[in-house]
């Protein structure tokens, strides 16, 4: 994770959207989320009712997260204001159950209680098994995320996931002081399309036997979970989006989820809209109109080095207005559950290289927390689209 930024400097730039220090810095209170209206560039209201989902639009946000107390209220008060209903974030299997059958909680518990408490709740991404349970060889290891070695092993993850934090889970009932905000939305693994979360290769059928088998064990626990696969994305650095996805369907992948999950970064709105399109004509013409899209990571960076994605300040807001418009007005047609930016805040180049990349500018604020363009577009396009509906 990275290193924050001094806390004032954070909360001083969250604090030139409207909210004061004060209502920014409510540790665990809820109040970000029910306090005066937070306006954008002093006249634009950044929350709006509207007959849109609570949960259309989310954030990615590790470092809210990773850092609990007055930066992770800040953060969470200004999303809440925005309009942000769901945070998307990785449940670490590896962290969560170190040894078997040993588990902590506590990370996950705060972080599920404070977006509770806002009346918010959490995407979780079922990924990174234990190495007791990995796939992993011993030695020879390629560098990613092996997927477990049982599929069974991550099911009882799962449900074990489920019986804490579902609608009957245990959290709710030692928290009563909290808004019962049950999680109803699993996503099993991550970009398993690309070898840096498959590093065997790619296998849509290996995949979608772990997603089968994780699916039922939720919804022996929970029949009205929502099942989501995997984000899919649209990369040249691995199998390609069309060819997974229909390795899926031809392994049985129908009925064994709820939501596709894609991830369709495009140069811009256009594209972006001709992927949903596409995947929507491709779930079709596999029998699956039911199932709904869900586009869990999207952005583009405003600086950096060149990439297809790096757009610059002005490029990166307008295409994030563009495209979140597209998509509001594509929601009925093409069954669009919602839309995850990626993400709130840009990142610091990742041990042991420290390479950087487009993927680390995509943030809404800098890497000190200063806000960018990107902010304000997309607070405005929330507030906008949650009024009209």
């Amino acid at each position: 994770m990275n290193r924050l930024p001094p806390l004032a400097i954070v909360i001083a730039a969250l604090a030139l959207f409207g909210a004061g220090v004060g209502a920014l810095a409510a540790v665990e209170s809820g109040g970000g989320a029910h306090g005066a209206p937070v306006t954008a560039n002093g006249s634009v209201p950044v929350a709006a009712s509207g007959k849109l989902p609570s949960q259309f639009f989310g954030m990615v946000s590790e470092d809210a997260f990773a850092h609990p107390g007055r930066y992770r209220a800040a953060v969470l008060n200004q999303l809440a204001r925005m309009g942000v209903g769901i945070l998307r974030e990785t449940f670490d299997w590896a962290q969560i159950e170190p040894k078997p059958g040993r588990f902590n909680f506590l990370p996950y518990d705060s972080f599920v209680g404070s977006l509770a408490a806002r009346h918010m709740t959490v995407l979780p991404v079922l990924l990174d098994p234990p190495p007791y349970a990995s796939s992993a060889p011993k030695q020879g290891a390629q560098p990613g995320t092996y997927p477990p070695r049982n599929d069974a092993d991550m099911a009882a993850f799962a449900a074990t996931l489920v019986r804490r934090y579902g609608p009957r889970g245990k959290f709710w009932s030692e928290h009563p002081e909290l808004p019962r905000t049950p999680i109803r939305s699993w996503q099993v693994w991550n970009e398993p399309s690309l070898p840096a979360y498959w590093p065997t290769g790619p296998d849509p059928a290996a995949y979608t036997r772990l997603l089968a088998r994780v699916a039922r064990a939720i919804r022996h626990l929970d029949p009205g979970a929502d099942i989501v696969t995997a984000g899919i994305p649209n990369s040249r650095l691995g199998m390609p989006f069309y060819q997974f996805v229909q390795g899926m369907y031809h392994a049985g992948a129908r009925g064994a989820f709820d939501t596709l999950a894609i991830h369709p970064y495009a140069g811009d709105a256009a594209g972006v809209t001709a992927a949903l399109e596409a995947t929507r004509r491709q779930m079709d013409a596999n029998g699956d109109s039911s199932a709904h899209i869900w586009v869990t990571e999207l952005g583009w960076a405003d600086s950096g080095p060149p990439s297809s994605f790096t757009v610059g300040p002005k490029g990166q807001a307008s295409r994030i207005r563009a495209t979140l418009e597209s998509l509001v007005s594509l929601r009925g047609e093409d069954r669009i559950r919602g839309v995850i930016y990626f993400g709130w805040r840009d990142g610091a180049p990742y041990a042991p290289t420290f390479k950087d990349f487009w993927g680390l500018h995509t943030g809404l604020v800098t890497l000190d927390g200063h806000p960018k363009p990107a902010l304000r577009a997309f607070a405005k396009s929330v507030a906008t689209l949650r009024r009209q509906g």
